[in-house]
């Protein structure tokens, strides 16, 4: 399983698009569109980079999270363009390739007669981007780097609007300084540059450094702004004074440059690759694939006109655990719809964190294949936003359930649009005939379930988890209201699902699946959390009086699991092929739909069905969880494939369209769905299977419990599972067939039971144990 995992090129990215500034569905369709579909992202939570590999000028876009307007005014901007002037403008043995392995974009090419080479990352143990730059000849290394700041103006869209932006380029001393403000919340930005040569002659002039005849030359970058991830920035009100107590960032990035400057170029690039390797390498996945000796594009081509290759899937799956590595780290923002990339000024969606599906979709993968650090930037991020989101809470209860309202006592809750600088409520209500209803809080919550159930950590339990589940619950318990005997939201909508296909209206109803299916996860995630607490109070009491009582699936007259509560058949009610399908959140990434409920699994089935496989990128890649918990090898198999060839640029960004990162961790969430689930209380190797996936082995993947899983399988039949647990536990294991051994690594038998198909065993932290098919 040590095969290289490499997306390659054989031509730099191409011009299409190039100024572009504002996102239209129109011009994103060509297909040389250098950044969306062919440009190389690299990234370290702090920044995103990408590469474009040419060969006359190279052009390096750099993106910073926080250099963002509201949503009236675009949303994230791009923070800077760095253009390498080589003048080559013809090549041969050309290649570019981002080694996901270790998280490096390199290019190489002949001009001449002489060899040159590029080698590009980002670090975030140094909190930089750092290229070098080497020829096959002495002395043959001459270029020029310049800077721009882009889409500088003194307004947005009309004048007094506050969303302009202005900056400079200078030369300072030995490096390259470009800064600047954005208006609107006044956000001081600031990058510096600095080159490194080891021969030859370097001039900076103008805020252009100039290469002549080097051997080698190293550039290191550093950005950053004056904005702080606190509390204060999303409770105060004039935008002015967000940032006001926060200093200008020069000396914070002066600081990371001349750090970084006394390290030697391996030094850095050992720090970035020890520190990336430590996550990217805990899970291999090994489908029986092969290096393949084509370009990446045109091995997705071949995949789209049928000769399908696992190899691309294997690198697919692995690709989203590098996104998500590179654009959500501890200190950072967390990622949002395009991760941490964005060449806009006016980006699709604003680049927002959007609640009622796709930023929890950004992470629906961070738990089971191993990367649960990566859900800490998002946690920061909701410590920090939630003395808002307790504001708009108490605002909410007193607004459309005034008989519930007890002030400062109504816990919290979230909208769908949330950026940097603020969060916004639930958009429906007693006068708001909107769409997402007020368990999209719930929604988020469960992220928080899934950290502790994956995790087993007990102090995570009491400090982070049980504290956010347990206020949304607070919060929950008090939007719903008796209604014929049931307890129901009383205003809500299913995420923007209009009233037909007029789309002139939201459909505003009573006890919705998708508010219903999640105020009952929460409520259960609540009580179990209290129970392994030992905790019981007034709000326990409540949710065990409601919990029976929320009604969350009603199957129609179509066998279809019902998105309102009024539809009788399938497609009476809204948008039938709808992108959204939030009916069936119970089932992904809830727990509600599962074996144990067959009446509901086969509605859900219906469901999957008549609401279709092909939709936008992310919605496809939910369909793909959803396939898989429904345990349909080939079905699930057809929609990964669907996801390729429909979904995923040639670049492997998922397109919805345009591109939006959502789709490619949905589907490495897909993925890992088809090879282990452990939501049913066991774990379930293989659930999901296809008959091309016939051999093959996997290591590292995440049970609930915190048990670490690796699988080998030939002809669809397990022939070995280890165990690796990381909290000690009981440990079930479902395992068709009576014939097998358990033992431990290093032989010794283990006492268990079985029954049903289940294995179970206490398993102790540290220890690992094996199940191996016995002839």
């Amino acid at each position: 399983m040590c095969k290289k995992m490499v997306l390659w090129y054989d031509k730099p990215a191409p011009y299409g698009n190039e100024g572009l500034g504002v996102y239209s569905c129109d011009t994103n369709e060509r297909a040389d569109d250098g950044w969306e579909k062919w440009s190389l992202p690299i990234g370290n939570g702090y920044m995103g980079v990408n590469v474009f590999g040419r060969t006359t000028v190279e052009r390096l876009q750099i993106t910073e999270n926080s250099l963002f307007n509201p949503y009236e005014l675009g949303g994230l901007n791009n923070f800077a363009e760095m253009y390498l002037d080589f003048g080559h403008d013809e090549y041969d043995n050309y290649r570019r390739e981002l080694d996901i392995d270790n998280a490096v974009a390199r290019v190489s090419y002949n001009y001449n007669g002489i060899t040159y080479n590029r080698e590009h990352f980002t670090s975030y143990t140094d909190r930089i981007f750092v290229t070098k730059l080497t020829t096959s000849e002495r002395g043959g290394l001459s270029f020029r780097l310049s800077c721009e700041v882009p889409f500088q103006r003194e307004y947005q869209r009309q004048e007094g609007d506050g969303g302009g932006k202005s900056g400079t380029v200078e030369s300072s001393d030995d490096r390259i300084i470009l800064s600047g403000v954005m208006y609107y919340y006044n956000i001081l930005f600031e990058g510096q540059i600095k080159v490194i040569v080891n021969s030859g002659k370097i001039e900076n002039k103008d805020g252009v450094i100039s290469v002549i005849n080097a051997d080698e030359a190293v550039i290191i970058v550093a950005v950053g702004t004056n904005y702080k991830l606190e509390n204060r920035v999303f409770t105060e009100q004039d935008r002015h004074k967000k940032l006001a107590p926060y200093p200008h960032p020069h000396n914070m990035v002066a600081e990371i440059l001349d750090n970084a400057c006394k390290k030697t170029f391996e030094e850095l690039l050992n720090s970035h690759t020890n520190d990336y390797r430590t996550y990217y390498s805990r899970v291999k996945l090994d489908l029986g694939g092969l290096l393949p000796e084509i370009p990446t594009d045109l091995l997705l081509e071949n995949y789209k006109k049928g000769k399908h290759n696992k190899y691309l899937e294997e690198l697919y799956f692995q690709y989203g655990r590098y996104l998500l590595i590179s654009s959500s780290r501890k200190g950072t923002l967390p990622a949002n719809l395009q991760g941490v990339w964005n060449r806009y000024e006016s980006p699709p969606f604003t680049s927002g964190y959007w609640h009622n599906i796709n930023v929890q979709m950004n992470y629906w993968h961070a738990f089971n294949t191993n990367l649960a650090e990566m859900f800490e930037a998002y946690l920061d991020y909701c410590k920090a936003f939630m003395s808002s989101a307790e504001i708009i809470a108490d605002d909410y209860i007193k607004e459309n359930y005034p008989k519930n309202y007890n002030e400062g006592n109504n816990g919290w809750s979230i909208g769908t649009n949330c950026y940097p600088y603020y969060i916004t409520g639930p958009e429906i209500g007693r006068d708001k005939p909107d769409h997402s209803g007020p368990a999209t809080g719930a929604f988020t919550a469960k992220l928080f379930w899934e950290y502790f159930d994956f995790t087993r950590d007990k102090k995570v339990l009491k400090d982070v988890t049980y504290p956010v589940i347990s206020s949304m619950a607070k919060f929950l318990s008090k939007v719903v209201e008796p209604h014929d005997g049931k307890m129901l939201v009383t205003y809500s909508a299913s995420p923007e699902q209009y009233f037909d296909n007029s789309y002139t209206r939201y459909h505003l109803t009573t006890g919705c699946a998708f508010d219903q299916q999640f105020i009952w996860e929460n409520h259960k995630d609540t009580l179990l959390a209290a129970e392994i607490l030992n905790t019981n109070d007034k709000l326990i009491d409540t949710l065990k009086e409601q919990i029976d009582l929320l009604d969350p699936v009603q199957i129609g007259k179509a066998g279809q699991i019902k998105e309102f509560r009024e539809e009788e058949y399938y497609g009476e009610i809204g948008e039938k092929n709808h992108r959204h399908i939030s009916h069936l959140m119970g089932l992904y990434p809830g727990t509600l739909i599962n074996s144990n409920t067959k009446q509901w699994l086969d509605a859900a089935r219906v469901t999957l069905n008549l609401r279709g496989d092909e939709s936008t990128g992310w919605a496809m890649a939910h369909r793909f969880n959803l396939w898989a918990r429904v345990k349909d090898g080939e079905r699930t198999y057809s929609l990964l494939q669907t996801l390729l060839k429909t979904g995923t640029l040639p670049n492997l960004w998922d397109t919805h369209p345009p591109f939006q990162i959502d789709g490619n961790f949905g589907g490495t969430a897909g993925i890992c769905e088809m090879l282990l689930q452990s939501h049913e209380g066991h774990i379930h190797v293989l659930p999901a299977i296809p008959k091309e996936w016939k051999k093959g082995e996997y290591s590292g993947l995440v049970a609930r419990g915190n048990f670490h899983i690796s699988v080998k399988w030939d002809n669809f039949k397990v022939y070995e599972i280890e165990i690796l647990p990381k909290v000690s536990g009981k440990c079930r294991v479902k395992y068709e067939g009576s014939y097998f051994t358990l033992q431990s690594k290093d032989g010794d038998s283990v006492d268990y039971t079985f029954c049903d198909d289940i294995l179970s065993f206490e398993a102790v932290e540290g220890e690992s144990y094996i199940i191996c098919k016995q002839a």
